[in-house]
């Protein structure tokens, strides 16, 4: 009996919910790395699913092909995004640019420039952890896996970690504008001591 192909995705992905919170939390771990490092907080990780596309079985367990962070204060790149790296990385682990067997976790809503990377790669699905109420195109301001224009559709799963990965955040932005305060206030009171000379 020949499994249709929809049902043997959804097979899988009713298995990769289970292990949603797992993988969010190696996503988790790299977001931290790349706040260590001064970067906005945002960790990325691929896994790979494979299922025969004859038979639409999986061929194997998942396994995590692919993991990063934002690098783009470091890299001096505007494309350095973690999901983006991630997707980059699992493309040449799989020595392929379609990533049709992937999943992408990452902690923050993508925005539309890792959305569109991820309807060009072909992505099986997207999970997030935190909404972006400025820049997300994944549900929040766009809809970029559902738009009827593209030739390609994936599902998307938020919220998941979703309080983890927006404190993570939130703590990192605090700690940017508590830094930033304390350095005009102690410039404005070098500036207003009495010279010596």
């Amino acid at each position: 009996m020949r499994i249709p192909l929809a049902l043997a995705y959804h097979i899988i992905l009713n298995v990769m919910e289970e292990r949603d919170i797992e993988y969010m939390q190696l996503a988790l771990e790299q977001a931290r790395l790349a706040g260590a490092a001064g970067e906005v907080p945002i960790g990325a990780v691929v896994v790979y699913h494979p299922i025969d596309k004859g038979t639409r079985k999986p061929l194997a367990e998942p396994r995590v092909i692919a993991q990063a962070c934002n690098r783009r204060e470091r890299d001096m790149d505007p494309s350095g995004h973690a999901e983006f790296l991630a997707m980059l990385q699992a493309s040449r682990e799989l020595e392929a640019w379609r990533l049709s067997d992937c999943t992408v976790y990452v902690t923050l809503e993508p925005c539309i420039m890792c959305a569109g990377l991820m309807h060009q790669a072909r992505i099986a699905r997207c999970v997030y952890g935190a909404s972006d109420p400025k820049a997300g195109a994944l549900g929040t301001l766009y809809r970029i896996n559902e738009d009827e224009r593209l030739n390609h559709a994936f599902p998307v799963t938020a919220g998941v970690c979703e309080e983890e990965c927006s404190q993570l955040l939130k703590d990192f932005f605090s700690a940017r504008r508590s830094a930033r305060k304390a350095a005009k206030a102690e410039a404005a009171a070098a500036n207003s001591e009495p010279s010596t000379k």
